[in-house]
């Protein structure tokens, strides 16, 4: 790796300007909630199957809960605490409070109109009903009472407010139901909050039928029951959100343990910053509760419907294919099956994994291939292997019954020398981590916590095993988690290699781990915080210098999020030197494209689909696009993958791992997922330079191309071929000058496809708009 400056490069700046007008770069919370309202289409769009249109109106109520405890939480303690700098978009902590606060109510008015005109009759029609308790026969009506009376009643606690009894703890987003009761006697009604039983189905089934009541329907038609010799005046649905963005100083903390409890503990009562309640809610409810709570108005979301769809997600499991998306399974990987689909564990021993990293290396790409079946295989086999002398990891965020960490275990059962880093600051996930050290080291494993000042966002691991040769190191540099659960939902990619130079920088990584510093000097691997910001800074400008000497010069870039004003400022410089730039973003987005004279060159896309986008891949050009006429190659294109996104965080304040990607089959799959994304019509949206996105939709006539079932369909196809180690997964590039590139370095004989023939696949396949 060349460790110079990044390079200088001639001016190419418009004169006047400056590249640093705040009217250049976008809201980063504003584009957060751009990215929740295209999630929100997918529960819309009629186009998806019923249950996963229910599906994804749950995941906007998880995404706006976090979102809201996050962001929302932090604006509003810096607003608390005096802060007025503004962000690089001129808007102060207050100015963004406000306007966070304008976009989101009518987003969640969105979300009830959805479920309420479109998602509950359309269940419905489907017979899937989601009942008011008085649609429900007096029998039926008397089966829940019953129900109620045995087995939800014993599980409530009253909590009234009066002079006798103190407002009561509420606690965060559990849905709560206000109750307005009135003694015989008595001139004004008595305030109670009873907490919905988190411990008990929400969607209660009438009988063996796709019925159903929610249960706090059925709460507040029984309070008889559970509030005897009152009058019931009213009573209102309500939730409240609590901030998560509970300070610490890890500084002057003495244990990293002691202080991750006690963040947790804060973070229980922690102030309020959103209330949603019922919108026909007595107003004597809603001020009490707004008073107690200390709530401004703006903070305050009346809504209808359940307030919260969380649960709804349950009816994702119903028998109904007609409603649902067909089930995928992920599927083997060819280079770790042997012929006629065994699999290494039944082979010849656990080394032939190991001979398979070290005949090439092997891209993992989830959830099309398994992660019980590459991952963990990967680490199983090096906890059984004897020949393996240590193993490393570095855990962020992993499943409560992990099989990795089971697996970690065992290697240290086997004598092998094992060592973990598990990130206890890995937000929401705190708790799950805790115990997970602790099982660690009551296995005499050492384990670190943590790192003062940054968060550890790495997915890596490290094999160290003893052959013929000597020492080998096999490594595996990720994209996602190390989370079988979450594997089966997020597009992540995973790097299998015995590259000694990447092995020898992860050596160097695990080593600051466990050690009291971290080196500033790495053969191969881009590391943050020390030199991946840099090694960007340079690439991008390198690109620009191509340029401006004529010669090709491309970016295409996929992340999660853009934010840093730096990178971003960088990637509009290269823009107006002609550097072509494509940029598919998920979610935040500071960038403006296609601003004449400063990113006119720029394109932005975000992808939406059944699979949350979680991988990072990144292409640089490098003058390197074939000759038409075959006779000039210029440059070695570069490509990475690894955890970080474009993020202040990620550069500046986390340790993350980034690796190039040499071998030519899989740099030619790389550039096949990129340029499908680029192609896609179904799932994919593109950004205006007002921020707004718009979804692409095939023309009259066009077959639909969707990059996800595309890829489950080629990843079934690669296995079923059981394709050799000279094969590209999905083997027919499509026309874009990435691909061009990844072929000019080889694999000539290969057969490839035409995007005449991918849209002639895609009509055969059956996908129609």
């Amino acid at each position: 790796m060349n460790s110079n400056d990044p390079l200088d490069i001639e001016e190419y700046t418009a004169e006047n300007t400056d590249l640093s007008d705040p009217s250049l770069y976008l809201n980063r919370e504003l584009s957060a909630l751009a990215f929740q309202r295209r999630v929100l289409h997918e529960a819309l769009d009629e186009r998806n199957p019923l249950l996963e249109r229910v599906r994804f109106l749950s995941i906007v109520t998880r995404n706006l809960d976090e979102f809201v405890m996050k962001r929302v939480g932090g604006l509003k303690q810096q607003m608390e605490a005096g802060v007025t700098a503004t962000a690089p978009d001129g808007r102060t902590p207050q100015e963004q409070w406000d306007e966070v606060h304008e976009t989101l109510k009518p987003l969640l008015e969105e979300q009830s109109r959805c479920y309420e005109e479109t998602i509950r009759p359309a269940l419905a029609d489907e017979g899937v009903q989601i009942l008011d308790y008085h649609e429900l026969s007096d029998a039926e009506q008397a089966s829940m009472r019953e129900y109620f009376e045995d087995s939800v009643l014993p599980t409530l606690t009253p909590l009234s407010f009066d002079p006798a009894h103190p407002f009561p703890f509420i606690s965060n987003r559990s849905l709560s139901l206000a109750v307005l009761t009135r003694q015989p006697d008595a001139e004004e009604p008595t305030f109670t909050r009873i907490k919905i039983p988190p411990n008990r189905p929400r969607l209660i089934q009438i009988g063996d039928d796709t019925r159903y009541v929610l249960i706090e329907d059925i709460v507040r038609e029984n309070m008889d029951l559970l509030l005897p010799n009152v009058k019931i005046v009213d009573t209102a649905l309500f939730r409240l959100t609590r901030n998560a963005e509970v300070r610490r100083n890890e500084e002057v903390a003495e244990d990293l343990i002691d202080m991750v409890e006690d963040v947790l503990e804060q973070r229980r009562f922690a102030t309020v910053v959103r209330m949603e309640i019922s919108a026909d809610a007595d107003p004597r409810i809603r001020s009490t509760l707004k008073n107690q709570l200390q709530l401004e108005e703006r903070e305050i979301y009346d809504l209808g419907g359940p307030l919260d769809y969380r649960d709804f997600a349950k009816l994702t499991d119903l028998d109904r294919p007609d409603l649902s998306l067909e089930e995928w399974m992920p599927q083997p990987h060819p280079r770790l099956e042997d012929g006629g689909h065994q699999s290494l564990s039944d082979g010849d021993g656990e080394g032939d994994i190991f001979e398979r990293i070290q005949q090439d290396d092997i891209l993992l790409h989830h959830p099309y291939h398994d992660f019980g079946d590459t991952v963990q295989r990967f680490l199983s086999a090096a906890a059984e292997d004897p020949d393996v002398l240590a193993v490393k990891a570095a855990i962020y965020r992993t499943a409560s019954d992990s099989q990795v960490i089971q697996s970690l275990i065992d290697a240290a059962e086997n004598g092998k020398q094992v060592a973990v880093m598990v990130e206890l600051k890995a937000r929401f996930d705190e708790e799950n981590n805790l115990e997970w050290v602790r099982k660690l080291e009551e296995n005499g494993i050492h384990v670190a916590y943590g790192t003062v000042g940054l968060k550890t966002h790495t997915k890596t691991a490290l094999v160290v095993r003893e052959e013929e040769n000597g020492v080998e190191l096999y490594s595996h540099i990720g994209t996602g988690n190390y989370h079988s659960e979450t594997a089966k939902g997020y597009v992540d990619l995973g790097l299998l290699t015995a590259d000694r130079d990447i092995g020898r920088d992860l050596t160097k990584v695990f080593n600051f781990f466990t050690g009291p510093s971290l080196d500033e000097e790495f053969r191969e691997l881009l590391i943050a915080p020390v030199t991946m910001r840099r090694e960007f800074t340079r690439y991008i400008r390198r690109e620009a210098q191509h340029a401006q000497a004529g010669r090709p010069a491309r970016i295409v870039v996929k992340l999660n999020g853009l934010e840093d004003p730096a990178i971003v400022e960088e990637l509009y410089r290269a823009s107006m030197a002609g550097v072509e730039i494509d940029l598919i973003v998920r979610d935040i987005c500071r960038l403006r494209p296609g601003l004449d004279g400063i990113s006119e060159n720029i394109s932005v896309y975000s992808l939406v689909g059944r699979f949350l986008e979680h991988s990072r891949i990144f292409y640089f050009e490098n003058g390197a696009r074939a000759d038409p006429d075959g006779d000039d190659d210029w440059g070695d294109p570069e490509y990475y993958i690894g955890s970080a996104d474009w993020m202040t965080r990620n550069l500046d304040y986390r340790v993350e791992a980034v690796t190039p990607v040499y071998d030519p089959v899989i740099r030619q799959q790389l550039a096949f997922n990129l340029e499908l994304i680029l192609a896609d019509n179904r799932k994919v949206w593109e950004m205006d330079s007002d921020g707004e996105y718009h979804q692409r939709h095939p023309s009259d006539g066009e077959p639909v191309i969707n990059t996800q079932e595309i890829l489950m369909r080629e990843t079934m196809r690669a296995s079923r071929e059981q394709q050799s180690t000279t094969e590209p997964f999905g083997d027919y590039p499509l026309d874009g000058g990435i691909l061009i590139s990844a072929q000019g370095e080889g694999n000539t004989t290969q057969k490839t496809k035409t995007t005449e023939e991918i849209h002639r696949e895609s009509a055969a396949s059956g996908d129609s708009d």
